[in-house]
């Protein structure tokens, strides 16, 4: 009997290519994949055709490559990437594609990775937060909220992804040497916790979604491997690394000048998971994510997994 087909995209990113793994790691085989990438011929996508996925070239901003992507898809795991190019009107533009051509395909359940659209919280004329590229309070948040529209009429699953641990390694986060020598791990959250998981988790927990089936359609489910402060998460660094390392609070003006590509952005959004955050970790229940994936790391065993891939600074000669 042919297996259902789950078409993932993104499949050599993050969250797409921890699901199109998941999937194909299923000891039960329930699915056959089809991994979407712009680049079949790249290492990545090489090791996913090696595993046993079906490999399809298509370009987001290319709606009829996404339709012929889709074709006899049971299912598709829909995910845009902001920090590829930084514009929340492309990333509304993709997601419209993504939609469109999901519903010609008769795609019988969507797994859509999305975020909160904060203008919910903070309207753009709030000024407690500058408004951004003049439509948006959290750019890459407010999009992925906006564009849950477009999905409906789908049997779409919506799913609320949590802070990658894994921008430690490759966002640049992660603990930062001061003059003095000590290691200091920066989180504008203040006491408040913040729901972090890892990458490949994402993948595990896309997959379960496809595998308990499209009676999740219409359904928001949020995931977190666990709910830190930043004081919390220096201890753990700390330990793992083999060194101190000090949290240290900034307001939302301090972090927006530091000035990196984005730091306005993501100010914001620290902003809106330290100010709103009761409601913030309500959607991303650690006892809901156990039930999808049992297997969840917490932060102390991504560490043990990850820590040495952390960039830590080195101590400068004569601190």
């Amino acid at each position: 009997m042919k297996r259902p087909l789950i078409t993932v995209l993104g499949a050599t990113g993050a969250q797409g290519g921890g699901t199109a793994h998941a999937l194909l790691a299923d000891s039960a085989q329930r699915f056959a994949v089809r991994a979407v990438t712009r680049r079949p011929t790249s290492d990545t996508g090489q090791a996913l055709a090696s595993a046993g996925a079906e490999l399809v070239q298509a370009d987001l901003d290319d709606v009829q490559s996404l339709e012929h992507a889709f074709g006899e898809s049971h299912g598709v795991f829909a995910v845009t990437n902001f920090w590829e190019h930084f514009s929340p009107e492309r990333e509304l533009e993709q997601a419209s594609n993504i939609a469109a051509a999901a519903r010609r395909a008769g795609v019988k359940h969507v797994v859509w990775s999305t975020l909160e659209d904060t203008r919910r919280w903070v309207p753009l004329e709030d000024d407690r937060w500058p408004t951004l590229m003049q439509h948006y309070k959290v750019p890459h948040f407010d999009a992925k909220g906006q564009a849950n529209e477009f999905f409906q009429g789908l049997p779409t699953t919506l799913m609320h992804t949590s802070f990658y641990w894994d921008n430690l390694i490759h966002f640049g986060l992660g603990p930062q040497r001061a003059p003095g020598g000590e290691l200091v791990f920066v989180l504008p959250m203040g006491d408040s916790p913040l729901p972090g998981i890892a990458a490949a988790d994402i993948g595990v927990c896309a997959a379960a979604l496809f595998a308990r089936g499209p009676e999740l359609a219409g359904r928001s489910v949020g995931i977190s491997g666990e709910h830190l402060s930043g004081a919390q998460m220096a201890a753990s660094l700390a330990r793992a690394l083999g060194e101190p390392v000090r949290h240290q609070d900034m307001s939302r003006a301090q972090y927006a000048a530091l000035g990196f590509a984005g730091a306005g952005d993501l100010a914001n959004m620290f902003s809106f998971k330290r100010e709103f955050g009761d409601d913030y970790r309500a959607r991303r229940s650690l006892e809901a994510t156990r039930a999808l994936h049992p297997g969840v790391l917490n932060f102390d065993a991504w560490l043990a997994c990850h820590a040495d891939r952390i960039p830590v600074p080195p101590v400068a000669r004569g601190a």
